[in-house]
């Protein structure tokens, strides 16, 4: 049993250089060591202060860059739109110009060939007038051959040409 209980010389020199060296702390280096644990306990609360300042500062850039985002993006969409809209009134207005360009197209064909077949209506019957004109003519020397028939027939026609 002696070996686990100390002696009575064993706990009155390990009290005695306990208390030495606890005073001789007391006296010189207790004062610095609080002082380095307060500066170090200010120095913590300074960097969490600034962490937390900086924490808020990135929220609002955040947020700020959100709001940048979203700005951008309704630009963006509005830009879109317009750039959508001006290209369905260019297509309409091609379309509208093609569709007045082909019925111009449409309308001076037609007048064209309304031309052309009142023209070959006109030389028809030019060339009918001068064939029935000559095949008159010649059926009218072989009937007409004698003078009596002639004076007869031309008396006939004035005589029409005066009831008309």
């Amino acid at each position: 049993m002696s070996l686990l209980l100390p002696h009575v010389g064993l706990i009155f020199w390990t009290l005695l250089a306990f208390l030495i060296v606890f005073f001789i702390l007391k006296k010189f280096a207790w004062k610095q060591i609080l002082d380095g644990l307060n500066e170090r306990e200010s120095n913590i609360a300074d960097s969490i202060a600034t962490a937390e300042k900086v924490k808020q500062e990135m929220a609002q850039l955040k947020s700020d860059n959100e709001a940048l985002l979203q700005s951008a993006r309704e630009e963006r969409a509005t830009l879109l739109k317009e750039a959508k809209e001006i290209k369905d009134k260019m297509i309409n207005d091609a379309k509208e110009e093609a569709k007045s360009q082909a019925a111009k197209i449409i309308a001076d064909a037609n007048a064209s060939i309304q031309h052309q077949k009142m023209a070959a209506l006109t030389d028809i019957k030019n060339q009918v007038g001068k064939m029935v004109v000559e095949v008159s003519e010649k059926i009218l020397r072989k009937e007409l051959s004698d003078k009596a028939q002639q004076e007869s027939y031309i008396s006939l026609l004035t005589e029409e040409i005066k009831l008309n």
